[in-house]
């Protein structure tokens, strides 16, 4: 039975049995394989274009997804086709990549290969760049409650709540319920929920202010709750009290050293203290993809695979786990942290190490991280920067966070769109994609049936 055989998607993926390449005398090129189309392993696929291997990528979704931006989808600043782009339609001039649309479900490290629902992929050289996935700490039942941000579906969901609360806010009767409605917790204080807090709030007192006549949006209340001491634990404490300051003047509550205990349909707790409200964005923690699980190795405690300072499984270089899967220490024995530019550092690095392999030249020096800095937006006009000894805050902080958010994203159009979808809301306080997609009649009054005559 052939690989195409048992899966329609990998009837347009060249595999080539080793057995039948040997005996046809042609020589046989290294089949690399990447799991994930993230930053890591779109870079780490990109950078092989010119190298004489035959890679296949396997996504279960079917575009690359610049995450830094999400938060913009949930807030509805930018629609999802910003940000996304089809991984097909990126590597269309790489001939030496293919495309599988499927979910791994598990790696055969003795066979070499990887399994894709019935179907088995063989690799000789395998990369895992499968992300992470927001974490519950053990509570998992409250995702249906206080969903994350981690991919489209996320931040389309969150738009949706947080708009349909606008709406069944509007034609609530009772007080208690329309306070329940205009009241918005986002629980965890790192960038995501720093940003997150902030566009909620500018969205409530700016963009949708003139659109409704019974409630006044801009007396909506945004709480940021953090478990910890302050707010973005990674940036130096000057900069955390800005931001503090900044989201504040946004009208933000910020709840330091509060620690949720339980997230229901009526609201957050944090010990004896209820909050009762409709709308919970989590931006808490993440836990690494199961990589650790399929390839039965040591992992760290949120399930990111231990690698050596190659990038590699220490017992296996055949293997390299890049970005949010990795655990993996710096020259300076920090540990590396799970952002863009990390990824993008580590795809690159192994990318180069395949390339030094199939040429047959010497391996490349232990991997080493270069930090470029921190960077966490406030609101319209503010934002966090750290960089090396430099920190800046307020409006150039937000310029720098700009130009480096277009720089990093791909293609010349998303650049020019997005540019300009800013420029416009700075300008008008207007947000273009306000759009409800889904149940968007979910609390609001029926209309009754008609009688029949």
């Amino acid at each position: 039975m052939t690989v195409a055989s048992l899966h329609p998607a990998l009837r347009r993926v060249k595999v080539v049995p080793v057995m039948s390449q040997v005996s046809s005398g042609a020589p046989r090129r290294q089949q690399v394989v990447v799991v994930g189309a993230g930053f890591g392993g779109l870079e780490a696929v990109r950078r092989l274009r010119d190298c004489p291997v035959d890679i296949t990528v396997i996504d279960r979704r079917n575009y690359h997804l610049f995450q830094p931006l999400l938060y913009q989808v949930a807030a509805a600043a930018l629609s999802p086709a910003d940000i996304a782009w089809p991984i097909r339609n990126l590597l269309s001039g790489q001939d030496n990549a293919r495309v599988i649309l499927g979910r791994v479900t598990g790696v055969d490290r003795k066979g070499k290969m990887v399994q894709v629902g019935q179907a088995n992929v063989p690799y000789d050289v395998l990369v895992l760049a499968t992300g992470a996935r927001h974490s519950y700490f053990g509570n998992d039942h409250w995702e249906q409650f206080a969903p994350g941000l981690k991919k489209i579906e996320d931040a389309t969901d969150i738009r949706r709540r947080v708009l349909v609360a606008f709406e069944r806010a509007e034609v609530a009767t009772n007080p208690a319920e329309q306070a329940a409605l205009l009241t918005f917790v986002v629980i965890g204080g790192g960038p995501t929920g720093v940003e997150m807090a902030g566009a909620i709030a500018e969205l409530a007192s700016h963009a949708l202010a003139a659109d409704f006549h019974h409630i006044n949006t801009k007396l909506a209340r945004v709480i940021l709750v953090e478990a910890g001491p302050r707010l973005l634990a990674t940036f130096p404490e000057k900069l955390s009290a800005a931001a503090r300051t900044d989201l504040e003047k946004l009208s933000v509550t910020v709840r330091t050293e509060a620690r949720v205990t339980d997230c229901t349909a009526e609201g957050v707790a944090m010990g004896p203290e209820f909050i009762p409200c409709k709308t919970i964005v989590w931006a808490a923690g993440v836990i690494a993809s199961p990589a650790g699980k399929w390839l039965e190795a040591p992992t760290d405690r949120v399930g990111r695979v231990i690698v050596n300072d190659k990038l590699t499984l220490p017992d296996d270089d055949s293997i390299f786990v890049v970005g949010d899967t990795a655990a993996a220490a710096n020259t300076d024995g920090k540990p590396i942290p799970g952002i863009a530019p990390a990824a993008k550092q580590m795809g690159k690095y192994v990318a180069d190490t395949i390339r030094q392999r199939v040429a047959g030249k010497p391996a490349l020096p232990r991997f080493h991280y270069v930090h470029q800095g921190n960077l966490a937006t406030i609101g319209r006009s503010s934002a966090v920067v750290h960089m090396g000894s430099m920190q800046i805050k307020g409006f150039m902080a937000w310029m720098l966070w700009s130009l480096a958010h277009i720089y990093f994203l791909i293609g010349f159009k998303h650049r020019i769109v997005v540019a300009l979808n800013w420029v416009w809301s700075y300008l008008t306080f207007e947000r273009g994609a306000r759009l409800i997609v889904g149940e968007a009649n979910v609390g609001l009054p029926q209309s009754p049936e008609p009688k029949a005559h």
